[in-house]
């Protein structure tokens, strides 16, 4: 565990906003949030940023807290957070230009691209989302 007080308020919003969410696969979604967190462990920032990367997209209700939090972790996890409004292509491109969201969006595609996972998935589901993974590499240039 970290000492850092930001790793931890955001692991604890974190089990808060995605309390009772699953996966996929039917699997508590916070394992998949601890699993990319522990990928980055060691920067705090990083760390942070990737406890609360899907916080915004998938719990809005949470939105005020995740602002309370430093500005640069703020802006890196509404980089990672889709918007209705944001292309595929701004959403990557913004996402490289911001080299802690960039760090924090790669842990998160080597985990849910990690075959363990998506042997889990039928078939058709796992094709899909290797494909969808492939290409999200590709846009952020670590293909």
């Amino acid at each position: 565990m970290s000492d850092c007080p930001f790793v931890n308020e955001a692991r604890w919003l974190a089990q808060e906003a995605h309390a009772g969410q699953v996966d996929k696969a039917g699997r508590p979604y916070i394992e998949h949030v601890a699993r990319v967190a522990a990928a980055v462990a060691g920067d705090d920032a990083a760390e942070t940023v990737a406890w609360l990367h899907d916080v915004l997209e998938d719990q809005p209700a949470f939105s005020a807290n995740v602002l309370l939090f430093p500005q640069g972790v703020v802006e890196a996890v509404f980089d990672l957070t889709r918007g209705v409004n944001k292309s595929p292509a701004f959403y990557y491109w913004n996402i490289r230009q911001n080299s802690l969201a960039l760090k924090v969006k790669l842990a998160d595609i080597a985990d849910n691209s990690d075959e363990a996972r998506l042997a889990l998935l039928d078939p058709a589901t796992a094709d899909r989302l290797r494909t969808k993974y492939a290409k999200a590499r590709a846009a952020l240039g670590a293909a």
